[in-house]
């Protein structure tokens, strides 16, 4: 069950999140099919926008929804960060397990903040929030980390899963064991429902070209 607590919709009406669960995937270490369409889309990021000045792909929907949203807390879009180092900078997008390499490939591609978890690690009912700035949990890195007042988060019963600001959690993140995954998209005043399914069927395609047996077992835009 995905709740949306009052708070959510009173500070952020237009605001919603993309749920993704996926059952039955395998978390390759490599992946060749996957590795083809990382360098496809360098290849298309530096096509689109590598003549261009970078205000065009600042300009570019989505992107100026997510700088709005991280400029109320003095930070920046690192889904922008990370598409002006591959286009500008010649980086490669990095090589990760075939999971995490799915969601980055269609995060850079469609510009949507994404996050990833072991479904089999969420523990009861999705809950999605604004923080009143005293939430804790412990992110990615292992550390523990106070929320931002006014940052959007989503939470199981037992703790927060993601915020925008911070990403995921460690608790629930994807392993070379997970065989279950949930994928998460934010998606703030600014972008439609359709820009969030697109987004996450991108995910199950990509999913699928590895673990081709993979199953939906929930795809659904709730919010604003």
């Amino acid at each position: 069950m995905i709740s949306i607590i009052e708070n959510f919709l009173t500070v952020y009406p237009s605001a919603h999140i993309g749920i993704l669960a996926m059952r039955n995937v395998e978390n390759l270490a490599a992946h060749p099919t996957l590795e083809a369409c990382k360098q496809e889309l360098e290849s298309e990021l530096r096509l689109r926008f590598a003549d261009k000045e970078p205000r065009v792909l600042e300009n570019t929907h989505p992107l100026p929804a997510y700088t709005a949203y991280y400029k109320r807390f003095d930070k920046t879009y690192h889904v922008l960060g990370q598409q002006k180092s591959i286009i500008y900078k010649n980086k490669p997008i990095p090589s990760v397990a075939s999971l995490v390499e799915a969601m980055f490939i269609a995060e850079l591609k469609n510009g949507l903040l994404t996050a990833g978890h072991d479904l089999d690690r969420v523990e009861g009912n999705i809950s999605l929030n604004v923080s009143n700035g005293e939430e804790h949990y412990v992110v990615m890195r292992g550390e523990d980390q106070q929320l931002k007042k006014g940052d959007l988060y989503i939470a199981d019963d037992r703790g927060i899963l993601s915020a925008i600001i911070y990403g995921p959690d460690q608790r629930t993140q994807i392993t070379p064991e997970t065989k279950n995954a949930l994928f998460t998209v934010y998606a703030p005043e600014g972008i439609s429902d359709e820009d969030v399914e697109k987004h996450l069927l991108d995910i199950c395609d990509l999913v699928q070209l590895v673990t081709p047996t993979a199953e939906v077992g929930m795809l659904e835009i709730v919010g604003g």
